[in-house]
C-alpha cells in the first residue's frame, strides 16, 4: 500500500479571550477541515504546514511544534495518508486570502461551532485536544 504523508495545522486566533478556529471548505469534495497538504522534496513536516497553510490561505505562520498530532486514514484511491498536524496562532486582524483552486470558502468558528462544522471524526477528535493543549497554553478558561 502507499502512503502518501502531509502536514498542516490548526490555526487560531484569540479575540475578546475567546479561541477562533479556521476551517476550510475543499474546493474539490465539498468537506470542511484544516490547512494541510503533500510533504514535498527536501522539505520536513513543519515546513510542510508553514508553506501549505501560506498557499491555501496566505497566511504566514509559526508552527507550534509542541503540540504535534497524526491524523491516519485509508483513500479512495486506495493510498494510505499519515497527517501531521500542529497548531499555530495567527494575529486577529490578519487576512485570509484563499486558494481558488482549493478552497471553495472558510471561516473562524468557536471551538462548539468548528466541532460540528468538521466533516470528519478523525479532525473533530484532533480539535478536541488542539482545543485543550490551545486553552493550557495560553491560560483561557471554559
Amino acid at each position: 500500500m502507499v502512503t502518501e504523508y502531509a502536514s498542516g495545522a490548526v490555526v487560531y486566533q484569540i479575540r475578546d479571550g475567546k479561541i477562533w478556529y479556521l476551517l476550510l471548505q475543499s474546493a474539490t469534495s465539498d468537506f470542511w477541515g484544516l490547512p494541510k497538504g503533500h510533504v514535498e522534496k527536501n522539505e520536513n513536516l513543519i515546513q510542510t504546514a508553514v508553506r501549505e497553510i501560506r498557499e491555501e490561505t496566505s497566511l504566514k505562520t509559526q508552527i507550534d511544534s509542541n503540540f504535534k498530532e497524526k491524523v491516519e486514514y485509508d483513500m479512495k484511491n486506495g493510498h494510505h495518508k499519515d497527517v501531521t498536524f500542529f497548531v499555530s496562532r495567527v494575529a486577529p486582524e490578519v487576512k485570509v486570502r484563499k486558494q481558488d483552486e482549493e478552497i471553495n470558502s472558510f471561516g473562524w468558528f468557536d471551538y462548539a461551532d468548528a466541532y460540528e462544522k468538521l466533516t470528519y471524526d478523525n479532525l473533530r477528535a484532533l480539535l478536541k485536544k488542539a482545543e485543550d493543549y490551545i486553552r493550557n497554553k495560553e491560560n483561557i478558561e471554559e
